[in-house]
């Protein structure tokens, strides 16, 4: 069997940004409680995720010696 492939067209930091802003929309219409709190975090998340990967993909990054 094979692998379904296919060219992503915008960038993982691109779509991670993206995740999160819908996210935050989500909860905005939400009365406070534990599922907007579950909402706001997976937002946290997706950012720090997308900040990882931008760090990760930095020139600047040295490997270790």
């Amino acid at each position: 069997m094979q692998r379904r492939r296919f060219k992503q067209t915008t960038s993982l930091e691109e779509r991670l940004a993206a995740k999160a802003n819908h996210l935050r929309e989500q909860a905005k219409a939400l009365p406070p409680g534990a599922q907007r709190e579950d909402l706001l975090r997976k937002a946290r998340q997706t950012e720090t995720g997308s900040h990882m990967s931008e760090w990760l993909r930095s020139p600047g990054l040295q490997p270790p010696d």
